[in-house]
């Protein structure tokens, strides 16, 4: 469950199709429908893993969560969802995933800040298939890692 919009800390995900230019280039029919699964299936992780979808970004969202952990769960099943899906057109959608965990100003259905900001920034140095955490989301999960998972410190990055 989220916390009240107006306070505490958040985990904001962002998400984005890896090469979506070059695979709406070469299979413009087929990407259509691949799109519709592969929102489907981020969003079922999302809201099963106790998270909201804020919005779509094309090939991509904005999510958040109640906790660091709920947001790593959502982010698993949706990595695996999309390497178990079938592509028979366009073959396996590779997602780059970005957490990170702060305070941000809810304005509306949206949120706005810093924190915001670095999710987004977190997610664009990844590689599909990547779930990059910043520092602080992975100091809030580090003792809660799903069975199986684990973290590995890729060393700081200076962000946009």
């Amino acid at each position: 469950m989220l916390p009240d919009k107006a306070s505490g800390t958040l985990t904001f995900l962002f998400t984005d199709l890896e090469g979506s230019t070059r695979l709406w280039e070469r299979f413009p029919q087929a990407m259509k429908r691949a799109l519709e699964r592969h929102d489907s299936i981020l969003r079922t992780a999302v809201t099963a893993a106790g998270g909201q979808v804020v919005k779509t970004t094309g090939d991509g969202l904005m999510a958040v969560f109640g906790s660091a952990a709920e947001a790593v769960r959502a982010c698993l099943a949706a990595q695996r969802g999309l390497v178990e899906e079938p592509w028979p057109e366009t073959g396996v959608l590779r997602v780059r995933m970005g957490l990170h965990s702060g305070e941000a100003q809810p304005r509306g259905e949206d949120y706005f800040g810093p924190a915001v900001i670095r999710g987004a920034r977190i997610m664009a140095v990844g590689h599909g298939g990547q779930v990059l955490l910043s520092g602080a989301s992975a100091a809030l999960v580090a003792d809660q890692l799903p069975e199986g998972a684990s973290l590995m410190d890729l060393g700081a990055h200076r962000l946009k």
